[in-house]
């Protein structure tokens, strides 16, 4: 098998700059997790159901599909019902 060769071959300093975006892609990332978390929480709380989540379907590109709950004792309310 032939060993792929690449045009771009990044030198030490872009390699320290991908790894200081990635770091800020990291934070961001905890930090949307957290938002989401918090408004899971007070969506759960409003509506008095407890275990209502927003649902993302990682299989189709992650998109965000809509709002269910965990036990899947109630109907998936899609996107489209929502917006």
């Amino acid at each position: 098998m032939k060993k792929k060769k690449y045009k771009i071959k990044p030198t030490a300093k872009q390699l320290k700059v991908f790894k200081k975006y990635w770091g800020y892609l990291k934070k961001n990332e905890d930090t949307f997790y957290t938002q989401l978390n918090n408004l899971e929480k007070s969506l759960r709380a409003e509506s008095g159901i407890k275990d209502l989540e927003f649902i993302k379907d990682e299989m189709c590109g992650g998109e965000w599909v809509g709002i269910g709950n965990v036990s899947r004792t109630m109907k998936l309310y899609q996107r489209g019902d929502l917006e």
